[in-house]
């Protein structure tokens, strides 16, 4: 079987670095063979023929893509940020609905004090009015 020549292994390699970094120049960037001698710029039988550079193919992308990891890594990263963002809207949720209880306690003990003390609580009071936009503002 003749042999490549030192230029179309070194271009062989550098395609196999592009493709495995994902930064290909002639391809779609997918880590098959048939992007290889693509972006290589050399045919199939030369890719074929690059024994070395074929192995070394096959020890680096070792049946899983690269990209395939990162994006896996990645959407576990994903997964695992949208349930901490549930949990904080979970907790988000909690300390309204405690906001809501104290809120509400702290009124009922004003007017109990206003009570207590004489007062009427009902004379203190301002209504609100509604803004033209509905908005509740005074």
């Amino acid at each position: 079987m003749p042999e490549i020549t030192p230029d179309s292994e070194r271009k062989l390699r550098d395609a196999m670095e592009r493709l495995l970094t994902g930064s290909a120049v002639r391809t779609d960037g997918r880590i098959i063979k048939e992007n290889l001698y693509r972006e290589a710029g050399v045919s199939r039988a030369t890719m074929n023929r690059a024994t070395a550079v074929m192995d070394e193919w096959s020890r680096r992308v070792d049946g899983t893509q690269p990209r395939d990891r990162e994006i896996e890594a990645l959407k576990q990263s994903l997964a695992e940020r949208s349930a901490h963002l549930k949990e904080i809207r979970a907790r988000v949720h909690e300390l309204e609905d405690q906001l809501t209880i104290a809120t509400t306690a702290i009124a009922e003990l004003h007017a109990e004090n206003q009570l207590l003390r004489g007062e009427d609580p009902t004379r203190n009071v301002t209504p609100m009015r509604r803004s033209p936009g509905g908005t509740g503002a005074l």
